[in-house]
């Protein structure tokens, strides 16, 4: 697959015409990178100094709570931009650690030439801005959705509120006490309330881990 081919998967590209990709590809800086599976490629914290786009692969996301009680994986596959929200910023660091799970391909962007892209580039400007006032938006709705109205509905947005994308696999660490405390409830109601969803299909139980192969099942 060539360049602009592989650049048309991403928000940041589309839109732009052939011609438009053609001269980005031909005066852009790009890195190509390949990691081996099950390899630690970004630690929460790094500082983030380019973009990262997976074009092929599945990679797996790890974060962990600032009292370290618990943490929460999920898995994503290409194709697919890496935290492009805090290249820019006050503090331009990782919010959490990834790991490749397969072989994984990536495009490199340093900030220099995102920059640059910027600038040259009306369409990249725009979907950029546009991808990130979307994230923005939907941060400053979540105060103001309705409140939970059972223990279920509680959890559910536990989870949901600790994840990146709101599907697909994850898997969260986490003692049931400590749920218990997070959703302000017993630890026994709790256990009682994930069994039952254990025992609908939504989730597996495991010792000190809760595994959800499809979140969005959770929710419809």
């Amino acid at each position: 697959m060539r360049i602009y081919d592989q650049l048309l998967q991403f928000p940041l590209f589309q839109g732009m015409s052939r011609a438009e990709l053609l001269q980005l590809a031909g005066n852009t800086k790009f890195g190509f990178q390949k990691q081996p599976p099950r390899k630690t490629i970004i630690r929460e914290g790094d500082t983030c100094s380019q973009l990262l786009f997976l074009i092929s692969g599945k990679l797996e996301f790890e974060r962990q709570s600032d009292d370290h009680t618990y943490m929460v994986t999920e898995q994503v596959h290409a194709p697919w931009l890496v935290q492009p929200e805090v290249l820019f910023g006050a503090q331009p660091q990782y919010l959490y650690t990834v790991n490749t799970l397969t072989e994984a391909h990536f495009i490199l962007l340093s900030k220099d030439e995102v920059l640059r892209l910027l600038d040259d580039f009306l369409i990249f400007r725009l979907n950029m801005l546009n991808l990130l006032s979307t994230q923005s938006q939907r941060r400053a709705h979540l105060p103001w959705r309705r409140a939970p109205k059972s223990l279920r509905e509680r959890i559910v947005r536990f989870m949901l509120d600790h994840c990146t994308y709101p599907a697909g696999q994850k898997e969260f660490h986490i003692l049931m006490r400590h749920l218990a405390q997070e959703v302000g409830d017993s630890r026994l109601d709790v256990s009682r309330e994930l069994n039952a969803m254990q025992d609908e299909g939504l989730l597996q139980l495991a010792r000190g881990r809760i595994i959800i192969p499809s979140l969005e099942r959770l929710f419809m």
